[in-house]
């Protein structure tokens, strides 16, 4: 298969939607999202969302987008870290387009609860998952 699942992760959304303290940490937290999102690029992601449903797994090329205090967390071996220097929806988007017209028939999903994000990248051609279903899978990896 020729096909690739992108998945473009807003790392302040996911981050901030897990009342853990990672307030008081912000780089931390997102580091402890890129290692849980290595693993899962390691292991695959199987959801009824995907192309293929629940049958079979996809082993996605991961970006997550970081801003702000979370700035400086380095990219490791499945996960791409990419830096907002400005505003991170914006990134987010540009990240999307780019993926979408370097492979038009592969699946990019950007995880994000944002609404007027989700509008934006719907209209580029991607799809998108909440953080609650994101952290589903990392929770059960």
């Amino acid at each position: 298969m020729d096909r690739r699942l992108v998945l473009v992760v807003d790392g302040a959304n996911v981050v901030g939607s897990r009342p853990d303290g990672w307030w008081r940490d912000r780089r931390g937290a997102a580091e402890r999202l890129r290692d849980e999102l290595a693993a899962l690029a390691g292991t695959g992601l199987a959801d009824p969302a995907l192309p293929g449903g629940g049958e079979w797994s996809w082993w996605p090329e991961v970006v997550l987008v970081v801003e702000g205090k979370a700035r400086g967390v380095a990219t490791v071996p499945g996960v791409e870290v990419v830096e907002a220097e400005g505003e991170g929806d914006d990134k987010i988007v540009a990240v999307a387009r780019e993926a979408r017209a370097a492979g038009p028939d592969d699946h990019v999903v950007v995880v994000t609860a944002d609404r007027e994000l989700r509008s934006r990248v719907e209209a580029l051609g991607a799809s998108t998952f909440g953080p609650g279903t994101l952290l589903g899978h990392l929770d059960r990896n």
